[in-house]
């Protein structure tokens, strides 16, 4: 993006191929029905802010704003879920979760730049886009669990990347329409293919499935290793440097994320 695919363009493609391989999915290996009179306004939500609004104002927001500060702004997504679990489903945040949250978005600044960003008016509307987007996607995080205890994963997100494709279309079909396929190299279709099945498909099935067994907190947490992972790639691809600096920043994150997932193991009664 932009040489070859418009961002909304883009996202129709992501959202589109998803919902037919969870509906395919869906036929083949699950067959479960759904309540559509009791739960259909429920998944109507959780498809324009799992799969649709907030995809939208992400990319949106990073074309708008750096990438720090999207970066910086999207760390913030465990507090509002934890803030959304709290009120929408009183999840009980303990106070050692608190702490490990607020450990590892101090690590995930550190390592995304320190005090090398700017919320300046030039970029306002593209930070107000993403933190919307993780204001938005939080809410997802928790809303859906409900429904996850009572459908399978792949048919949630079947019937969620269904609707959630029928709401991003007048966004981005203009795009799509008007972009030229014949003239993307074969080494930027393996990029799309990547984010089609792995950074989409793949990505959110594993997280309806983390959401059925894990909290919303626990889930909303590992958003802070993205950085981690993306210099840990960097570097492997000769893209960037390790320092004692990094390395004790990571270490920062994986602590935090340790004490939001730690549950405390359940002492047995002493028969006497």
């Amino acid at each position: 993006m932009p040489g070859f695919l418009q961002p909304f363009g883009f996202i129709v493609l992501r959202v589109g191929t998803a919902g037919i391989l969870f509906t395919l999915c869906s036929l083949i290996f699950i067959r479960q029905k759904v309540d559509l009179k009791a739960d259909l306004s429920k998944i109507i939500l959780c498809a324009i802010t799992g799969c649709g609004a907030n995809m939208l104002l992400f990319f949106k927001g990073l074309s708008i704003t750096t990438p720090i500060n999207g970066a910086i702004l999207m760390a913030c997504t465990p507090v509002f879920v934890a803030v959304f679990a709290a009120f929408l489903i009183r999840e009980k945040l303990s106070i050692i979760r608190y702490i490990g949250i607020g450990i590892a978005c101090m690590g995930a600044i550190l390592l995304l730049g320190g005090m090398n960003f700017t919320f300046d008016t030039k970029n306002v509307w593209g930070d107000i886009a993403v933190a919307l987007n993780a204001i938005i996607y939080s809410f997802y995080l928790v809303y859906a669990k409900p429904l996850l205890k009572k459908y399978h994963p792949i048919t949630l997100s079947a019937y969620t990347f269904g609707i959630g494709f029928l709401f991003v279309i007048p966004f981005g079909w203009s795009d799509l329409q008007h972009t030229d396929f014949s003239i993307i190299p074969n080494e930027i279709w393996g990029y799309i293919i990547f984010i089609l099945i792995g950074a989409t498909f793949i990505t959110y099935l594993l997280n309806a499935y983390a959401l059925s067994k894990a909290s919303a907190a626990t889930v909303g947490s590992y958003i802070y290793l993205q950085p981690v992972l993306a210099i840990l790639i960097a570097i492997a691809k000769n893209t960037d440097t390790i320092s004692f600096e990094k390395v004790a920043y990571m270490l920062i994150i994986f602590s935090g994320v340790y004490l939001v997932s730690y549950k405390p193991k359940e002492i047995a009664p002493v028969n006497s």
